[in-house]
């Protein structure tokens, strides 16, 4: 794929605002933009030094569009590794659109979505998992998805998988090299070496496979799903936890009868809350559709809160054994925190025979959502489900679907190299799984692409990034 034209976008976002970035990039970016700019110091920008700035007035033949600061990047220098042209113009949309529409008729293109970001890694200025982690960066609303697309941006992931198709591919030249002395019957690949290398690449990408379950959650928000029957106070506990008045509040049973979504960060981590409809035995045709959507919630939910009305609570008490047991039977691989509501308004005996209850099927919380008792204990049981020791460690995290596809397709044929060489097959053979390992190794770093997946990957960026 070769980009030889000059594009422009606008790099911030839409609207009006004290400012706006405008992006141009390619071989004419500095020529196209001179014949538009008139500098306060009398320097062309043709003449002006990489990483520079200059004052001065966009122009459109004798009409002033706009005074703005020009800043220059040449070639390899620059974010794209093309010559870029960077206009810091007054924030109106008229005078953004003016810009842009002058720089077109000098002979530049609308940039695609991603198109700069594609730029810099068809010019080596980094290698596709770090393309992608721009977009993560872009997109990412809490702390540790900003650390996770930090990470991966500095190339953190991408270093340790290069790393290790370095050391495979060693080994796999060695072995294409034997099959030019087949008939000597020699060994250049050590394989007591190739061995341990097997083990060592296996263990690695078992790790990262692994870590996608942690990433991913982290990347998009962990879903918890608030349930329990009506009027035990689901609404006004997401009202709690958001800190704001989301949901509609009402002694009315069956006030929710549709799902609620928002999202917040505890502990520098997303959750999305879902307050859902109670779930009870129903004639109305649309509080049953909202039922019916609660429990479609329930299966997307990572994350089950069940909550209970302190009021009705006793020990032992059948009906709420069987409003647990409804849920853990129907979801047992769903984490399952039961919040005992309105505590409040609960004697301190009854209080703490709940405190006293043991159980390793599910976590147990006393709140008074209305009063704002007992929520900051449900927010650090709710942070305990997410493994975040490897964020703390800064150790590789997978983020991204496409890597993780990939990895198991690689740590697939590495297995098939592992039995291989207990079966003691010869070399030849041991080459082409070594060579299909490679390949998925070279997928997430870039070293192999096409067009189309790199359609697909930048499709997905803003326009001007």
């Amino acid at each position: 794929m070769i980009l030889d034209d000059t594009i422009v976008a606008l790099a911030t976002a839409p609207g009006n605002g004290a400012i706006a970035v405008i992006r141009v990039s390619g071989p004419h970016a500095i020529n196209f933009t001179s014949t538009v700019f008139e500098g306060r110091q009398n320097i062309k920008l043709t003449e002006q030094k990489s990483h520079t700035l200059q004052l001065g007035y966009l122009k459109d033949g004798n009409r002033i569009i706009d005074e703005s600061l020009v800043s220059v990047f040449r070639r390899k220098k620059s974010y794209t590794g093309e010559n870029t042209v960077e206009i810091s113009c007054h924030g109106s949309a008229y005078i953004q659109q003016e810009i842009i529409n002058l720089l077109l008729k000098q002979g530049c293109r609308a940039a695609n979505p991603g198109e700069f970001t594609l730029r810099a890694f068809l010019n080596g200025k980094m290698d596709l998992s770090q393309a992608e982690a721009v977009a993560d960066l872009i997109a990412s609303d809490n702390a540790a998805s900003h650390q996770l697309a930090m990470q991966q941006m500095r190339g953190g992931f991408a270093s340790e998988i290069k790393k290790l198709r370095e050391e495979l591919l060693n080994f796999a030249s060695l072995i294409e090299l034997e099959l030019d002395f087949a008939e000597e019957d020699v060994e250049f690949a050590n394989r007591e070496e190739f061995q341990a290398l097997i083990i060592k690449i296996s263990k690695l990408l078992k790790n990262l496979i692994d870590s996608f379950a942690v990433g991913n959650v982290i990347k998009n928000g962990i879903p918890v799903a608030i349930v329990g029957e009506p009027n035990v106070g689901k609404s006004t506990l997401l009202n709690a936890l958001l800190n704001e008045e989301r949901a509609i509040v009402s002694d009315i049973a069956g006030t929710t009868r549709d799902t609620i979504e928002d999202e917040i960060s505890i502990g520098g981590v997303g959750f999305r809350f879902i307050d859902t409809a109670g779930i009870r035995e129903t004639q109305d045709v649309i509080e049953g559709l909202g039922i019916k959507k609660t429990f479609e919630k329930i299966e997307q939910a990572q994350v089950v809160i069940l909550l209970l009305n302190a009021k009705e609570f006793k020990v032992p008490s059948s009906k709420f054994q069987v409003e647990i047991e409804k849920i853990k039977n129907k979801y047992p691989q769903k984490p399952l925190i039961v919040v005992l509501n309105k505590v409040d308004l609960l004697e301190e005996q009854q209080l703490e025979s709940f405190k006293q209850i043991e159980t390793p099927y599910f976590k147990l919380e006393a709140i008074s959502a209305k009063q704002n008792i007992g929520v900051d204990s449900l927010k650090n049981t709710l942070l305990s489900f997410v493994n975040t020791g490897a964020l703390k460690n800064n150790d590789t995290i997978v983020t991204n679907s496409r890597h993780y596809d990939a990895l198991l397709k690689a740590q697939a044929e590495i297995n098939k190299v592992q039995e291989g060489i207990d079966m003691g097959l010869t070399g030849d053979l041991l080459a082409i799984d070594i060579r299909q390992a490679l390949y998925h190794f070279g997928e997430i770093t870039g070293e192999i692409t096409s067009d189309d997946l790199l359609g697909n990957i930048f499709a997905n960026f803003c326009i001007g990034k």
